[in-house]
Order: C-alpha cells, then sequence, then structure tokens
C-alpha cells in the first residue's frame, strides 16, 4: 500500500503509535513478518497479545500495516514507514554511525583530488549502513561539447551520447510515438557536430545555435525533442557510487520490486540526479519512500542531504536501498556525511 492509499486522517494513539515502531523496528531488524505474541515478548509494552492482535488489525484497516497471506504477523506499508519516519523518528535518538566520517575524508586536503574526496566518501557511507551511497559532485559549468551521437537503439528508442571536453560521457533515452526514420537519426547526429562541438553545455547558445528556418518539420520536431541532451547538461553532475553488490545480492533483490528501473537510473543518472536535486533545496534531510518517486526509482528509499558552504549547496549525499531498510542509521549517516563534506569544501574552496 502506497502512502496516499493510508487513512491517515485519524490520528494514532499512544499505544498504536508504540504498536507500530515495534512492527517497524521488528520487520527492519529480521525482514520477517510481526505477530502479536513477539511484540508482547519483546519487553516494554505490558499488553496482553488479544490487545496487540486488536490494535494491529486497526492500524492494518487504517494502511500502516499489511498482512501477507502466508503469515500471521504483519509488516509496514510505505505509509507505516512514512509515519514512523515523521512522527516517531524525531523523538528519539538518531544512533551512532560507529565511525567519524571527519577523519575519512583526510586531513591532508591539498594532496587529495575532489574526486577522490568524493568517492571515498561513498565507500564510507555505504559501508557504514549496508546501502548504495551515491555523492554528487558540483554542477558541469566549465565543460564544452566535444561530440554527439544519435543512436537508434529501437524502432521508437533513441539515445543521445554526449561527450564534453572533460571527458565526461552523458546518455539520455528518448521514447517517441512513432517509429524514427533512421536517416533523420543519422542527419541530427551530423547537424549537432557541426552546431555544437566546442560550446559550453547547457548554455543558452546552443538553443540559438540549433534553430534553423531551413529545416522542414520532421527534422524540426526531432531537434526539439532530443534538444534537452544538451541544453540540461548544466544541470549534470558528477555521480559517486559505492554498494552496488551490497544492494542487488540475490537476498535483497526480492525486496526492490522494479530492479531493472533501478538499474536503468543508475546507468542512464538523469532520473537519479533529477531526484537528488530535490536535496540541494534548504537544509532538511531529503526523503522519499517507494511510491513517492518516480517509477523506475518507486522500488526503493531514499535518504539525502546537500552539502556546501553557507552560502548554497554544491551536492548531496544520499543513500539507497530497499524500503525496509533502517532509516534512523540511514538518516544519522547523510546529516554527518553532509557536515563532514561542508567542512571539507569550505577548506578546499575557501
Amino acid at each position: 500500500m502506497s502512502t496516499a492509499d493510508a487513512d491517515t486522517t485519524a490520528p494514532l494513539t499512544a499505544r498504536q503509535e508504540d504498536i507500530l515502531r515495534a512492527v517497524v523496528r521488528s520487520h527492519i531488524e529480521s525482514g520477517q513478518p510481526v505477530g502479536s505474541k513477539h511484540i508482547a515478548g519483546s519487553g516494554g509494552l505490558d499488553w496482553a497479545s488479544s490487545t496487540i492482535r486488536n490494535e494491529l488489525h486497526r492500524l492494518e484497516e487504517m494502511g500502516y500495516l499489511d498482512h501477507p497471506h502466508t503469515s500471521a504477523g504483519r509488516v509496514p506499508t510505505e505509509a507505516g514507514y512514512r509515519y514512523y519516519v515523521d512522527e516517531l523518528l524525531p523523538r528519539e535518538p538518531l544512533p551512532s554511525t560507529g565511525t567519524d566520517l571527519q577523519r575519512t575524508l583526510g586531513a591532508d586536503v591539498a594532496h587529495v583530488e575532489v574526486d577522490q574526496t568524493l568517492r571515498r566518501l561513498a565507500d564510507a557511507i555505504s559501508e557504514v549502513t549496508d546501502l548504495l551511497g551515491v555523492v554528487t559532485g558540483p554542477p558541469v559549468a566549465s565543460a564544452t561539447v566535444r561530440h554527439v551521437e544519435v543512436l537508434l537503439l529501437q524502432p521508437q528508442i533513441v539515445t543521445v551520447v554526449v561527450i564534453t571536453s572533460t571527458g565526461d560521457v552523458t546518455k539520455r533515452l528518448f521514447a517517441f510515438d512513432r517509429p524514427v526514420d533512421p536517416g533523420v537519426a543519422d542527419w541530427a547526429a551530423a547537424f549537432l557536430n557541426e552546431r555544437v562541438q566546442g560550446r559550453a553545455v547547457g548554455s543558452r547558445s546552443l538553443a540559438s545555435r540549433l534553430a534553423d528556418p531551413s529545416l522542414g518539420p520532421t527534422e524540426r520536431a526531432f531537434l526539439e525533442a532530443i534538444m534537452p541532451a544538451l541544453t540540461d547538461m548544466q544541470e549534470d553532475r558528477a555521480m559517486y557510487m559505492s554498494g552496488q553488490a551490497r544492494v542487488l545480492t540475490d537476498a535483497r533483490r526480492g525486496e526492490i520490486t522494479e530492479i531493472d528501473g533501478l538499474m536503468r537510473a543508475l546507468e542512464e543518472r538523469y532520473a537519479l540526479l533529477a531526484v537528488l536535486r530535490g536535496a540541494l533545496d534548504g537544509s532538511r534531510t531529503y526523503l522519499r519512500i517507494g511510491s513517492e518517486l518516480p517509477t523506475d526509482l518507486s522500488g526503493v528509499s531514499i535518504v539525502a542531504a546537500g552539502y556546501g558552504p553557507p552560502r548554497g549547496n554544491l551536492g548531496a549525499v544520499s543513500l539507497i536501498g530497499p524500503v525496509r531498510m533502517d532509516y534512523a542509521l540511514a538518516i544519522a549517516t547523510v546529516r554527518e556525511a553532509s557536515r563532514a563534506l561542508s567542512a571539507y569544501v569550505e577548506d578546499v574552496y575557501g
């Protein structure tokens, strides 16, 4: 059940909150449905199993818990996790990450490249949480277009590959309602290379360079459709990932319902970068659960925080994993990583 499907109009009682907390914690730890006997015997809750069972049923009716057909226990829904992170976690102290991320970044700022530092941090946060760590760098601003390829993957699917002067390679897929003429794709590649080579990525001049009144309606419509591959690149960012093997193990694949979508998002990057852009706005921790994310990412949860000097965020530190993740540890980790990386970039950029 998605967050939007839950009946959250009625507030939870203190007892219901305690039971929901117990179910979420137990399920995060074990991955198994949680029954009333387990909750009653776990300590701290002085209610009979029958009372707990009635409350579990009520929480299920409200949309916070689900009841797998093969088990007598309950598991949290996305709405249950959302209530947990919004209402229950803020009342508790966050756990220690068990590592000094400031020390992980290293003190020898002058002799370590920034990209090495970001990669090292992605490794560290992934190891701490057993999740996929993703750190985005500052946006590409000074690169120019070196080469463009327009490839027809399927009759209605086109990929545009852009290689920049800094060696970065970006790929974007575009879907069309009708089959694309292979000749149009070949023409577009030649036209783009003639018009935009040497131009700054994402600059406004790119759009004007592509405007040609002599073009026919087919060519003009095709260029307009694929133009974002060039004009949106100013927001493109280097992305450092670590922990794919941790998240994509056989044991965890079953917990990620849109595994193919996740793989596409990691490969193409644009959908993920668009989501992480939300972490750059403000200073709060950015957290999205399952269906709150675009379709390709709807099988996972993302916890992220921006980093940078006080005048504005430069990038984001994020963790990606199954909806059944240790949210408390993930939040604590991205917050600590954000603070450590913000201090680091202050030293680097002054």
